[in-house]
């Protein structure tokens, strides 16, 4: 598989997280952790059901302490802290500082060995942040105070590590994607715990709802990881940091085609800046293969 495939394939991951808030809307009441083991469920099983025609994947779950670790933290601690941030302060806010891990993946990328920083991907993924800023600022909802910090503490951390996990899979690069449906599953059964600890259960109360779950397991919470994985893997790391910006602007894009939210100005501006930020990411050097 080539540089350019598997970017390509990560790529597909950003198509799935645009489609996390309108699904999202979709299923309801559901508390978040409760949705969390359901579609995380659905997602594991979506690579378990590969085994059947090939046995050898399930050879990928016998991975060394180490692997799981990178790999649950990633998946569940990630949900957990996001879950806790849209708790504890605006979801507006919260999202705004949880979207700085795309310009970490950028920033992290250059400790992986044989990786190579560019102003022009440092340059890019600025403007991809200061595409969201726009986004959420012109919904008019960013207003800081001191009760919300513990939930803007939380999305900060969960910045950090989804961008770890990201760019330390390529640390990995000889773990099988199968392993991610492994890390489902324990997502499953962990976000299973914590709901049964802190919420009471809401069931999808019409087909609609239940289709809408089943469409965030198969695609958002489930081939978007796997596909993330190959990404991050043998992509260009760099290049779906920056990238992964525009998956807010499509995600408020579906919104608006829904009826769930009206167009504006401030959501073309943002547009402009992600698509800015991209091609200023994707030129290449003179006398350097791209």
């Amino acid at each position: 598989m080539t540089t350019r495939s598997a970017t390509a394939i990560g790529f597909i991951a950003v198509l799935f997280w645009a489609l996390l808030a309108l699904l999202t809307a979709a299923t309801g009441t559901i508390p978040p952790f409760q949705l969390a083991a359901m579609t995380f469920l659905v997602g594991g099983l979506v690579g378990a059901s590969t085994w059947i025609l090939r046995p050898e994947g399930l050879r990928a779950l016998r991975q060394r302490p180490a692997v799981w670790a990178l790999g649950v933290t990633g998946l569940f601690g990630y949900h957990a802290l996001y879950f806790a941030a849209l708790r504890l302060a605006p979801p507006a806010e919260a999202g705004l500082i949880n979207y700085l891990w795309p310009l970490l993946i950028v920033l992290f990328s250059s400790l992986l060995p044989g990786e190579h920083l560019r102003r022009a991907h440092v340059i890019g993924a600025f403007l991809g942040f200061a595409g969201v800023i726009v986004l959420i600022a012109g919904r008019g909802a960013l207003e800081a105070r001191a009760e919300n910090w513990p939930g803007y503490l939380c999305a900060f951390i969960a910045a950090f590590v989804w961008a770890g996990y990201s760019v330390l899979s390529r640390r990995f690069g000889q773990v099988s994607s199968d392993a991610v449906a492994g890390f489902c599953l324990a997502t499953s059964l962990l976000s299973l715990i914590c709901h049964l600890l802190f919420e009471t259960t809401v069931w999808p109360a019409t087909s609609t709802q239940w289709l809408a779950l089943l469409a965030l397991g198969l695609g958002p919470v489930g081939a978007a990881f796997y596909v993330w994985d190959i990404g991050m893997k043998r992509g260009d790391i760099r290049l779906l940091g920056v990238a992964s910006y525009a998956t807010p602007v499509l995600s408020t894009l579906l919104l608006v085609a829904a009826g769930y939210a009206e167009p504006s100005i401030t959501l073309a501006a943002a547009c402009g800046l992600i698509v800015l930020g991209a091609l200023v990411a994707t030129v290449p050097i003179k006398g350097r293969r791209p």
